[in-house]
């Protein structure tokens, strides 16, 4: 009974639609507490179930065609009141799929934001966030070694104020890769590292700092893998180990 208040606005927290202050007493209450962790863990789940379902019935680019194809006008003798009607309606629909197209990019690139985002909930709500326990980069890169298909290096941290918890697999639209969890001032900050050209969206070479998400979140390309740093510390902090990582 004592995390009813909290649990009340669970599902309002998944979604980001907490102010700042709220986030950051949230996430220190998550960490803290095995049942409101358990529950927030189940709901990431099932949030990421929904949207793996839901993707199974997208449209295909070869059923758009076909349905372009089927309301193609044909040619007319004369301007008749109805093909007037068809010319105006194919306009809406044809300014409707380039819409769709542009939204639908955006919706990738937002989607996989949102993934990044349970990604980190759904750690920090674990008992067991990590799978190798260490602070030592050169225990934790070689633990990393045939389980993901490919290589990546640590920055060295020492004297910087960073601290590495350690790390484990994940996977982001069944794309496999790394997930590293570092500390700085009791706050933690998610990096994970996968394979660019196994993502479900093109994302640009440029650190992004998408609107509307709970966390400071930055990504960025390097040698063909894809870097989110994610966490509920200051800006400042996410881009002092972000900068360390590029210049490693």
């Amino acid at each position: 009974m004592l995390c009813e208040s909290w649990k009340e606005k669970l599902d309002t927290y998944l979604d980001g639609e907490l102010s700042e202050a709220e986030m950051r007493t949230f996430d220190a209450h998550v960490r803290s507490c095995s049942s409101c962790s358990a529950d927030a863990l189940g709901r990431v789940q099932m949030k990421r179930n929904l949207q793996s379902v839901g993707k199974r019935f997208a449209p295909s680019a070869e059923f758009r065609k076909r349905m372009q194809r089927s309301i193609a006008p044909k040619a007319k003798s004369s301007l008749s009141p109805g093909w007037l009607f068809a010319t105006t309606a194919l306009a809406f629909v044809v300014a409707g799929l380039l819409t769709s197209t542009y939204v639908g990019a955006r919706s990738s690139r937002n989607h996989v934001f949102s993934e990044i985002a349970d990604l980190h909930v759904e750690t920090l709500a674990s008992s067991s966030p990590v799978d190798v326990v260490s602070t030592d980069r050169h225990t934790v890169k070689p633990w990393f070694q045939g389980r993901i298909p490919f290589a990546f290096n640590l920055p060295e941290i020492q004297n910087t104020g960073f601290t590495l918890l350690g790390g484990r697999m994940t996977y982001l639209d069944q794309a496999p890769g790394a997930h590293l969890i570092y500390d700085v001032r009791k706050h933690h900050i998610s990096v994970l590292v996968f394979q660019e050209r196994l993502l479900p969206a093109d994302l640009g070479e440029n650190s992004v700092s998408p609107k509307n998400q709970p966390f400071t979140l930055e990504t960025w390309n390097r040698g063909g893998l894809r870097y989110f740093a994610i966490g509920d510390a200051s800006p400042s902090d996410i881009d002092g180990l972000v900068k360390l990582f590029k210049e490693q």
